[in-house]
């Protein structure tokens, strides 16, 4: 039988939380958990000490639970009580003192170089002046890495005849230079080409005087990603700005000027790609180490 408090909790929280109703049936689930777990040694949710929450947190994992579901339990656990003290119900709160397990940060998705490819020549094919804009954003994106709020904001001006390079302003309104590819310049010409010349956009949108809005670019990008054969689920705008990165890491760039294309404050933010550099640096030992040839050496005699 659930411990009465623990329905008390919940009423307090769709009251004066106004928590959802798929909020407070995720509380009910973990809180239930926890009271079975605590009714197998002998004690109740409201009686719990620090010692035995301690135990139930570490066995999550144990189970398989992804980091982000233990961190959920974890705050139910911390939320029921923060009421039980509040309410007078106990002197204490057992739960400050938990740790939180780590939640190691995903690893960006990205698409194979091979993908990219398809991806911008079935662009390429596209008619009209959308397709137009479709193969130049896709161009510019991967050439660069920009995020699609930054490239939808590029003015037209931002693209002269003979443009290596455009200036782009980030978050923060911190500007930076990014490289240009051929490609890149070429097809943002075809389309600069087609556009009023008083226009203020680069890729405007249906009212020229406002710039395309990222729905309408994501939804162009979804039918020519169908074209292409490709999952319409690993593809957007971010994923080809991971892509670049991961590109560039995995032909020999550093992370520091890598930070600083991609626009990140800090590098801290960057090194989420230091998982390529491993890989890229265990082949290098491993094809050039003298010891690591002689084993292979060894192994092919």
């Amino acid at each position: 039988m659930m411990d009465r408090h623990l329905e008390a909790f919940l009423e307090m929280m769709a009251a004066e939380r106004g928590a959802a109703r798929n909020t407070l049936a995720a509380y009910r689930a973990d809180l239930e958990d926890l009271g079975a777990f605590l009714a197998a040694r002998g004690e109740r949710v409201s009686a719990a000490d620090t010692a035995g929450l301690r135990a139930y947190i570490a066995g999550l994992a144990g189970q398989g639970l992804a980091p982000r579901t233990q961190a959920r339990r974890l705050a139910a656990i911390r939320q029921f009580h923060k009421f039980l003290r509040r309410e007078g119900v106990r002197p204490d709160d057992p739960a400050r003192l938990l740790d939180g397990p780590k939640a190691s940060p995903s690893l960006p998705r990205n698409l194979t170089e091979t993908e990219v490819e398809l991806l911008l020549r079935t662009a390429a094919e596209a008619e009209g002046r959308t397709g137009l804009a479709m193969r130049a954003g896709l161009e510019i994106l991967y050439a660069s890495g920009l995020r699609i709020s930054e490239l939808l904001a590029l003015p037209a001006a931002a693209l002269t005849q003979d443009a290596e390079m455009l200036l782009v302003r980030g978050k923060g309104g911190k500007d930076r230079v990014v490289p240009l590819s051929d490609a890149a310049r070429e097809a943002a010409q075809a389309l600069r080409a087609v556009l009023p010349k008083s226009g203020k956009w680069l890729f405007p949108g249906r009212d020229a005087r406002s710039p395309l809005t990222r729905q309408a670019f994501f939804l162009q990008l979804k039918l020519l990603v169908a074209k292409a054969g490709l999952d319409p689920a690993r593809v957007s705008p971010h994923v080809l700005r991971h892509s670049f990165a991961s590109h560039l890491l995995g032909r020999g760039a550093d992370l520091r000027s890598l930070q600083m294309l991609l626009g990140h404050a800090d590098i801290a933010t960057t090194q989420i790609y230091t998982h390529l550099l491993a890989e890229r640096l265990q082949k290098l030992v491993e094809r050039h180490h003298p010891l690591a040839m002689a084993a292979t050496i060894e192994r092919q005699d």
